[in-house]
């Protein structure tokens, strides 16, 4: 009762008892303006991360990528989702924030708009990611930009990671080999 509830919160007209705990149920927009269905990544772990273009962990772009180079044929993915909630650090347009992202780090992990993962203009996809009633797992706070969220294959939060933890830190490295 509680996720038809959050679904109709959220503009959700539909939601399956199997995807009521998992991203699947969730569309959002990918940097250049089109849908990107989250349920066609059943099957793939993936780590979520808020991103921004001028913070003092920009840096990790590099490492996302290198991870993403890595293990992207198996059956990992990373999702970057620019945001703007803490001190203006990406204050750029999504064309500005995907030149940047390409030119400096050569970013080709998947990217999507800019949105809000924090307050009363939270995306819907960080609501669930953010809310142990939705999530299944815990309650947590986005405590900075490059915060990782590692999603099972069943779509399935199953471990928040700081922002200051590295993208190729063993413990993120060993969750994806598992």
């Amino acid at each position: 009762m509680k996720m038809i509830l959050f679904a109709l919160l959220v503009g959700i007209t539909s939601v399956s008892i199997d995807d009521s705990k998992s991203i699947y149920q969730f569309k959002v927009t990918d940097i250049d303006g089109k849908e990107f269905d989250l349920s066609t990544l059943k099957g793939k772990k993936v780590m979520i991360v808020n991103t921004a273009s001028k913070c003092g962990l920009t840096p990790q772009y590099e490492q996302l990528e290198k991870v993403y180079q890595q293990y992207k044929d198996k059956n990992f993915t990373i999702i970057g989702f620019p945001a703007n909630d803490f001190m203006s650090q990406e204050p750029g347009s999504n064309e500005e924030i995907a030149a940047f992202c390409q030119k400096n780090y050569g970013v080709s992990f998947p990217m999507m708009a800019k949105i809000s993962v924090k307050g009363k203009e939270q995306h819907p996809l960080y609501t669930f990611l953010t809310e142990k009633r939705y999530n299944g797992l815990e309650d947590n706070k986005v405590a900075w930009n490059f915060q990782k969220y590692l999603i099972n294959e069943h779509g399935q939060l199953e471990k928040v990671i700081s922002p200051k933890t590295s993208p190729d830190a063993p413990e993120i490295i060993e969750w994806i080999e598992q």
